[in-house]
């Protein structure tokens, strides 16, 4: 923005306003002074603009690789899952996983790793990045292991509706990255479940999982309270992340968030 001023301090001119710059120069002459304002453009839209960069790629990046995933499965499994479906329902927990994500748990992870630092003054990185792998992990977590999933029988001699013991059936859930992993290998087990994991029984047995392998991790002798803190961040990133999958899938009305 430029403007000139006589002696006398009157203002004679104005001129077109300039963005992006961030210089002041006054020019001083006998009869007027110039006085040259420039501002820059404010860095907090620059801000806005690169977290919604990222939320965008977040967003495609989760999007493809857990259609893609499923679409393996289906064809692998031979489940006849329609295409439409695949997309409806990942689509929906993709977009209530990124909103949780900005909500809930990026401003938790921030006060956490503040909080820990200032109050004990122990670095936890390591735990928050690990929670935030477990969060998203954790949300797709309960349809994992249904490539192991069959319907009940209804009269049909042909086939048990005897289920598999409780050991195995939550042996899938626990460890369902293995499972995976052996069924993409060829290995095809013969085990069979009705259990959808998409209740509170499985949670409470995924929780206290998470919360004995961050006891192992993360509990250094004798045990302070910064160390405390770190054992309970996984269970409680492995909750928010399964909690919000029941909510997308409506299996429990009164999960709100």
């Amino acid at each position: 923005m430029h403007a000139i001023y006589c002696a006398g301090g009157g203002k004679i001119k104005e001129e077109k306003k300039e963005k992006n710059k961030e210089t002041e120069i006054v020019v001083r002459t006998d009869r007027c002074t110039i006085k040259q304002v420039e501002t820059k453009e404010p860095r907090l839209s620059k801000v806005k603009g690169f977290f919604k960069a990222m939320s965008y790629l977040m967003y495609h990046t989760l999007y493809g690789s857990v259609l893609r995933y499923f679409k393996s499965v289906n064809r692998r499994a031979r489940l006849s899952i329609k295409l439409w479906y695949m997309k409806r329902e990942t689509l929906e927990h993709i977009e209530s996983l990124i909103k949780v994500f900005k909500l809930v748990v990026l401003p938790a992870s921030l006060i956490y790793v503040c909080a820990n630092f200032y109050f004990f003054g122990e670095n936890t990185l390591d735990s928050m990045f690990l929670g935030i792998l477990i969060f998203f992990y954790s949300n797709f977590l309960p349809d994992i292991p249904s490539i192991y999933r069959r319907k009940k029988s209804y009269g049909d001699i042909r086939v048990t509706d005897k289920d598999l013991s409780w050991e195995k059936k939550y042996a899938l859930l626990l460890f369902a990255p293995l499972f995976i992993g052996i069924f993409f290998c060829g290995i095809r087990l013969k085990w069979k479940i009705t259990e959808t994991f998409h209740n509170f029984k499985s949670l409470t047995i995924y929780v206290a999982f998470l919360f004995l392998l961050s006891f192992f991790a993360f509990g250094d002798f004798p045990i302070s309270i910064g160390d405390i803190t770190e054992i309970l961040s996984l269970p409680f990133y492995g909750l928010i992340g399964y909690l919000t999958h029941l909510r997308v899938d409506k299996m429990h009305k009164w999960v709100r968030l």
